[in-house]
């Protein structure tokens, strides 16, 4: 039985993930602020808050490192929707003068994560 059969659909095994990768990010040191933030635009992971810093965060899950991986999953397309996602909610929050930094967690099969900080 295969990871993927573990879970009813996309959206239950993505959210599985983003638990997964707001888990260690708390253990790291951040705080939960919020999940799945959308707006027309698109979609925020999670967002969390370091210190005074408010960080988003793209999340990627890969079955294996093959064809690339979790790692080379985030495309100029994404990154410019997460942009303007991320735009959109600090004018929403009234937000905008507080510094901001983009990161992402890759994860790549059971228990291989990679969090890279500061990605834009």
């Amino acid at each position: 039985m295969g990871l993927g059969s573990w879970f009813k659909n996309t959206r239950d095994k993505g959210g599985h993930f983003e638990q997964l990768a707001e888990h260690y990010l708390t253990n790291q040191g951040l705080n939960f602020v919020a999940r799945n933030y959308t707006c027309r635009y698109g979609e925020i992971d999670l967002i969390m808050r370091h210190q005074q810093t408010l960080v988003f965060v793209e999340v990627k899950y890969r079955k294996s490192a093959q064809f690339g991986g979790a790692l080379h999953s985030l495309t100029a397309t994404k990154q410019q929707r997460l942009r303007r996602s991320i735009e959109h909610y600090l004018i929403a929050h009234h937000a905008s003068n507080q510094p901001v930094r983009v990161d992402f967690v890759a994860i790549e099969g059971t228990d291989n994560i990679h969090w890279l900080q500061n990605i834009l």
